[in-house]
């Protein structure tokens, strides 16, 4: 009831849906109020991104968000000279841009950009909470709403891609997972609209495959693709045919275990 409660209130503020599982909504105001940096955990898909949209939102404050990659250097975040017009000019990157509005910077899969960009971040995630920007000689101080937000997925960690303890001691932590099956099933209902057997029969198809991740897939069936997969079935789409293309595909390229993989699909929904 309470979280019945929870979502009609949101729903009426104009707030991104998110269907809360413990107490990260309050632990998340907590580090906000007391100028935390916060460090996410989790697995693809399972609503980190979703949780940072709902907590700018419920909070009033703008959001940055950058997908980290391979390639993304300390210039992406901070910024760069850049020439028009004749002129050069400095152009702010969104890591400054939200350190000057007082906004929320998440930064999505951290691990992924060059390890010297994570050095930018650390004068801003510990007590002094400055941006040095180097190019223009500015010492930024961020104002008490700025909010520092990373997340990474622990399961692609290994000795080439991972979070330096130092690093990861900066921030206040919060661990992510899969929803539990009623409340996954809520939720793909709430995205999707879809009926609750069939919603049902999704959750139970997506814990299935979530028990041979550690045999045959690298990543497991996220909630995010159960919503894809209700989307396409809800519009008419052949269950079997959706299942395929936006749960089963997306989770491997070997033809062999696609194909072993639909056998599991076509015990659930054949």
């Amino acid at each position: 009831m309470a979280n019945d409660v929870a979502e009609i209130l949101d729903a009426q503020a104009g707030l991104p849906f998110y269907q809360p599982q413990h107490r990260e909504v309050e632990l998340f105001d907590y580090a906000y109020r007391n100028q935390l940096p916060m460090l996410l955990k989790g697995p693809t898909g399972c609503g980190k991104t979703r949780f940072v949209e709902h907590m700018a939102a419920r909070l009033g404050r703008p959001l940055y968000t950058v997908a980290c990659h391979d390639d993304l250097t300390a210039a992406d975040l901070v910024g760069r000279h850049l020439i028009g017009d004749g002129a050069t000019y400095w152009n702010d990157g969104p890591l400054t841009r939200a350190v000057r509005e007082g906004a929320i910077c998440y930064l999505d899969e951290v691990v992924e950009a060059r390890k010297d960009t994570t050095v930018v971040l650390h004068p801003l995630s510990d007590n002094r909470r400055i941006l040095p920007i180097e190019r223009t000689g500015e010492l930024l101080h961020a104002p008490p709403e700025f909010m520092l937000v990373v997340s990474y997925n622990p399961g692609y960690q290994n000795l080439l891609k991972g979070m330096k303890p130092s690093t990861r001691q900066r921030f206040v932590s919060m661990r992510f997972d899969f929803p539990e099956p009623q409340l996954e099933r809520d939720i793909v209902m709430r995205e999707t609209g879809i009926d609750r057997a069939t919603a049902e029969r999704l959750v139970h198809l997506a814990h299935s495959l979530r028990a041979l991740k550690d045999h045959d897939l690298e990543e497991s069936a996220s909630t995010r693709l159960l919503i894809y997969t209700a989307r396409l079935i809800r519009d008419g789409f052949d269950a079997l045919e959706a299942c395929r293309a936006a749960l089963i595909e997306p989770l491997s390229d070997d033809e062999p275990t696609v194909e072993a993989l639909m056998e599991v699909v076509q015990a659930n929904f054949g």
